[in-house]
């Protein structure tokens, strides 16, 4: 079967009358052809997945959203019926029901395939530390697949399956996806239920979603995310709408910041930033000390001791069972305190405001995805160090409460997949995801490791905006937009960017009197009036009505008629507000005026 496994190509072939239990053949033989036994710890029969196959109702993708889609889960989540290993064959149970998050899938029409292959107890970033066979890096076979997701990402970027769910702690989902070109998408930390997850640092787990194209891992995560009261860290918090507004400020590493292993490294970075699409705004220097310093916590402070209490039954019952090196990283925390604990408590939450003060400035920040790649020799030779460099840019994350997306960038001179890594608060997943699909398309890289192009992006089929009930529209026109000084008021409680457009022709701009700041009013006449540039954003009610509270007179929120015909709640300005102002009208929007006074 010559086809992609994207989620599009499938359904337009289900559409035309395709049978998925012939994609479901097509996805063994494709295993078989990959000769890798790394990938997989368990596989269902494949007759079993056939017959998942031909049990699926009839064909309906909005109803089943990934109907008929082959799918692989991390052997670290339950899978009713399946043993769940953890890459550790002592440690291993049969749980008689699923997690949550694949429940969900299942629910939703996708087929499993199998559980993959991991470092043991999610403790790595290589992918090697596993007493299974080790996966190969579907690009470079003589570099590490990346860990712990190790054979989730192979799996996907070898088109075995559509996707995969894996875990991120340290960056698991990220550092995998990076190595072998395909996306891994990092959710705000609760969005997706960790409920049924041998956990790592239960505080700081994440299911994680690996794809070959952007929208694959949003359509999925969407399907996948849902608040569950069952977890002690779930909450009620929204993935957002895969849009991004017309000015993103984007922050890159500072010269100390610039960490990386080799001149190749550097230079792929280099070149994925010079294929970034134009995102409205220069990018801006970020100092990363405080985050790195973060980052230290994860690994030298007291959070190895979560890992030592995530399976401290089976460690002092079973010692031997682990691999050695796991062993080793685990154990070492017996030599931390409860003191100890409080004391790593205290520093991050002091790290935590001063890398808080850095969305200030920034909407999103860009990193490379790792320092560089990691040899299978130089693992074996190293164990610890090479496994540690990987996660420069990717352990902080979580502990800073943070989302995060791996996305593909233009190859390496050395023919090595390379990237970037895009990171904001929690919350923003739909605006990274959004500017991931963006950046993947600009890169030219063929799809995982299939020498196939990137399918063009399907916009119609990706999921809209938060249900209309669930927020309110609002028009902003000045300090509010993106880019502007004041748009994290908007941002920080939830919003996001709807669209850009204009009001009806019926308003003029004035540029108040008073300040700093310089403020806009809009004002709604009779006769002579203009259509002015503004963006719709959707917060929640809640959001909304404590945004209210802080407009100072004479703005307002009011009623703002737009040139489509509908009306949303704005920003607008008495009309008394604006005698003696400066009639800004013919600059068309506040922005425009804005760059004509700079």
């Amino acid at each position: 079967m010559d086809m992609g496994f994207d989620i599009a190509a499938l359904h337009d072939s289900y559409a035309a009358g395709a049978d998925p239990s012939a994609v479901v053949d097509e996805a063994y033989a494709r295993l078989a052809a990959a000769d890798d036994p790394g990938i997989f710890i368990t596989l269902v029969d494949r007759e079993r997945a056939r017959s998942a196959a031909r049990a699926l109702p009839a064909f309906d993708a909005h109803k089943y959203p990934l109907w008929g889609v082959p799918f692989a889960v991390k052997d670290n989540i339950d899978v009713a019926g399946l043993p769940t290993t953890a890459a550790c064959p002592e440690f291993a149970y049969t749980p008689g029901k699923s997690a949550p998050v694949v429940v969900r899938l299942l629910a939703a029409g996708a087929i499993l395939i199998g559980k993959t292959n991991l470092d043991q107890f999610a403790a790595g970033l290589v992918g090697v530390r596993t007493p299974y066979p080790v996966p190969r890096n579907a690009i470079d076979p003589t570099i590490v697949p990346g860990g712990s997701s190790s054979g989730s990402a192979v799996a996907v970027a070898r088109a075995i399956v559509s996707f995969s769910l894996g875990t991120d702690t340290a960056g698991s989902g990220r550092i995998p996806a990076a190595l072998n070109n395909i996306v891994g998408l990092k959710p705000s930390r609760g969005v997706l239920s960790a409920i049924g997850v041998v956990p790592a640092c239960r505080s700081l787990d994440c299911v994680s979603v690996f794809a070959t194209t952007t929208g694959d891992a949003w359509a999925v995560a969407n399907v996948a995310a849902g608040y569950d009261a069952d977890d002690p860290y779930s909450r009620h918090l929204s993935l957002g709408a895969m849009t991004r507004p017309p000015v993103v400020r984007l922050g890159v590493p500072n010269k100390a910041g610039r960490i990386f292993d080799s001149a190749v490294a550097e230079a792929a970075f280099d070149g994925a930033l010079a294929a970034f699409p134009d995102f409205g705004a220069a990018p801006v220097a970020v100092d990363l000390a405080p985050f790195f310093a973060a980052a230290q916590r994860l690994y030298e402070g007291a959070w190895v001791a979560e890992r030592y209490a995530a399976i401290r039954a089976f460690i002092e019952a079973k010692p031997g069972a682990l691999f050695p090196v796991t062993r080793t990283i685990i154990e070492g925390s017996r030599r931390l305190s409860a003191a100890d604990a409080f004391d790593d408590q205290y520093r991050l939450a002091g790290l935590a405001k001063t890398c808080a003060a850095v969305w200030q400035e920034i909407d999103v920040l860009v990193v490379p995805s790792m320092p560089d790649v990691c040899t299978l020799e130089q693992v074996a030779a190293d164990p610890l160090v090479p496994n540690r460099r990987l996660g420069t840019y990717t352990n902080f994350v979580n502990l800073l409460d943070l989302c995060a997306i791996s996305v593909p960038g233009p190859f390496r001179s050395d023919g090595r997949a390379a990237g970037v890594t895009l990171i904001a608060p929690a919350g923003r997943d739909g605006l990274l995801a959004a500017l991931a699909a963006e950046i993947h398309a600009a890169a030219g890289v063929p799809v995982g490791a299939t020498g196939r192009p990137l399918p063009a992006r399907r916009r119609e089929a990706e999921l809209p905006a938060p249900a209309a009930d669930a927020v309110v529209p609002l028009a902003v026109v000045g300090a509010h937009m993106s880019g502007m000084a004041l748009n994290r008021e908007i941002s920080d409680r939830g919003g996001v960017f709807l669209r850009a457009e204009k009001t009806a022709p019926a308003y003029r701009l004035y540029a108040l009197n008073g300040g700093p700041p310089e403020r806009p009013g809009l004002v709604r006449v009779r006769d002579g009036g203009a259509a002015i540039a503004v963006e719709v954003w959707a917060l929640p009610p809640a959001a909304l009505g404590e945004l209210m509270t802080g407009v100072p007179a004479p703005l307002a929120i009011g009623t703002v008629a737009l040139a489509d015909g509908t009306s949303v709640k704005g920003f607008v300005c008495e009309a008394a507000g604006a005698e003696g102002a400066r009639d800004i009208t013919a600059y068309g929007g506040w922005r425009k005026y804005v760059a004509s006074r700079n």
